[in-house]
């Protein structure tokens, strides 16, 4: 396992301007991987920004790696677990009992979650589509880790997808749940390792808002037409007189 931070940001807030600028930081600690059989997959909504500017500037091939945490009825943000895209279920089981959540309410819980993996995929389309992994380094990305349950959850399916290497790109990270993902995967670039009692993702922007839906998808969409325009170009060129 290994975790690539910057030191200089340890535990400090508002490092980022935006979630485009998180890539470009992102996209500086992986150069490495440029023209490598390396596959981004970002984690809608907020992932996708962090990805697209990753993608555009290492030109890798982004696809979306659909995920939705399993919540309560009574607070949207905070989960107990994640459903992944190939419908893998992760529950922290001890988490849900701190929660006060009896067996039905969880049982809704994952329903709903499935419900909106579901929905995304179908927004996102052939996007979502991660297909056979083997031979490819997965890197799973999105703005931040605050339990790491999602995440975690698409770690387990990229893994049965086959994926010969995977690695996690966040901006942001509880040292926490950093150090237990590392556990789990290759390695985990986060440039800003923060710990404490309390973690939120948006402290470590300047500027921070919600992703639509539909935005994220947008933003996939108009990468990978970018990117099949800039491929048709190089094959006419090499075929060119």
């Amino acid at each position: 396992m290994a975790i690539l931070e910057r030191p200089e940001l340890r535990d400090r807030k508002r490092v980022f301007r935006d979630r485009a600028h998180a890539g470009r930081v992102l996209a500086e600690a992986l150069e490495g991987l440029r023209a490598t059989p390396a596959r981004l997959l970002a984690i809608p909504s907020g992932g996708v920004p962090v990805a697209a500017e990753i993608a555009r500037r290492l030109g890798l091939p982004l696809s979306a790696a659909v995920s939705s945490k399993i919540t309560p009825s009574w607070n949207a943000e905070m989960g107990c677990g994640a459903v992944a895209f190939d419908g893998t279920v992760l529950v922290d089981g001890r988490l849900a009992r701190r929660m006060g959540l009896g067996a039905e309410e969880l049982r809704e819980g994952i329903r709903l979650a499935r419900e909106k993996v579901r929905r995304r995929a179908e927004m996102f389309a052939e996007a979502a589509e991660v297909g056979d992994l083997r031979e490819v380094h997965a890197i799973l990305v999105d703005d931040g880790l605050a339990s790491g349950l999602t995440m975690l959850a698409a770690v387990g399916a990229v893994r049965k997808a086959g994926a010969s290497r995977i690695s996690i790109a966040v901006p942001t990270g509880h040292d926490r749940s950093v150090a237990e993902l590392a556990s789990r995967v290759d390695d985990v670039y986060c440039p800003n390792v923060r710990g404490g009692l309390s973690f939120a993702v948006a402290d470590a922007y300047e500027a921070w808002r919600d992703v639509l839906e539909s935005e994220a998808a947008d933003i996939v969409r108009r990468h990978r037409e970018e990117e099949e325009t800039a491929r048709r170009g190089r094959t006419a060129g090499r075929h060119g007189p």
